[in-house]
C-alpha cells in the first residue's frame, strides 16, 4: 500500500448471532480449509497497526487475529451498527475501515481503492446499484453523531452512513470480493 495514504484503523465485524448458519460463529467457520476470519485477516493485517475485531463470543480464538477485541455494550446482539459504534469509539486513527468477517474474498485492491477516497465523508461500496454498508471507511470524527443517533434508536448502518453524504465506490454486479458467506449453501462456492 502506498506510504502517502492516511494511516487507518481496521474493524472486522464478527459479532453476529450467525442465525442463517445455525448459530455458528461465521468468522470461525471454515471455507476452503481456513476460518473465514483468517482469509480477511491475511489481506488486512499488513495494512494497519490497529486491527480491531468486534466479537460478542469466542474471544479467545479471535484474539490471535487482532490487536484488540471489543464486544457490544450489551448481550442483545443489536446488529452491525453496535460493532461499528465500538470501533469508532476505540479506533486509534482518524479513519476506520469496516469489513465483515464472512467476506473471505475481499482483496487489497478494493481496500486501496476505498482508502484512497478517504476524507470527511464516509466511503461506501456499491455493487449493482446496492449499497454494501459493511464495506466502508468512516471518519472517526463521526463518532459523536453515531452516539446521538444510537441513543435515538438508530440501528441501521446503511441509514446512518447515508445521512453523511457518502462517497461511493462502484463495484461490478455480483463482485466476488463482496460475497458474504452467511448460509451453509454459500460455503460451497469455489475460489
Amino acid at each position: 500500500m502506498p506510504d502517502q495514504l492516511t494511516p487507518f484503523s481496521i474493524l472486522i465485524l464478527a459479532g453476529g448471532r450467525g442465525q442463517r448458519m445455525g448459530g455458528q460463529d461465521k468468522g470461525l467457520i471454515h471455507w476452503q480449509g481456513r476460518p473465514m476470519i483468517e482469509w480477511v485477516h491475511g489481506v488486512v493485517r499488513p495494512l494497519t497497526d490497529d486491527l480491531i475485531i468486534s466479537c460478542n463470543r469466542n474471544a479467545e480464538p479471535y484474539s490471535v487475529y487482532a490487536d484488540r477485541l471489543f464486544a457490544d455494550d450489551d448481550a442483545t446482539f443489536e446488529g452491525p451498527l453496535a460493532g461499528i459504534r465500538a470501533g469508532l469509539r476505540n479506533a486509534r486513527h482518524s479513519q476506520l475501515l469496516v469489513l465483515p468477517c464472512d467476506a473471505p474474498r475481499v482483496d487489497q485492491t478494493l481496500i486501496e481503492e476505498i482508502i484512497s477516497r478517504c476524507g470527511q465523508h464516509p466511503v461506501i461500496v456499491k455493487s449493482g446499484g446496492w449499497i454494501e454498508p459493511l464495506f466502508c471507511l468512516i471518519p472517526t470524527l463521526l463518532n459523536n453523531d453515531l452516539e446521538l443517533q444510537w441513543r435515538s434508536g438508530q440501528r441501521s448502518p446503511q441509514r446512518w452512513l447515508s445521512s453523511h453524504a457518502p462517497v461511493f465506490i462502484e463495484c461490478p454486479t455480483d463482485d466476488p470480493r463482496l460475497s458474504n458467506f452467511n448460509t451453509p449453501q454459500s460455503l460451497l462456492v469455489v475460489k
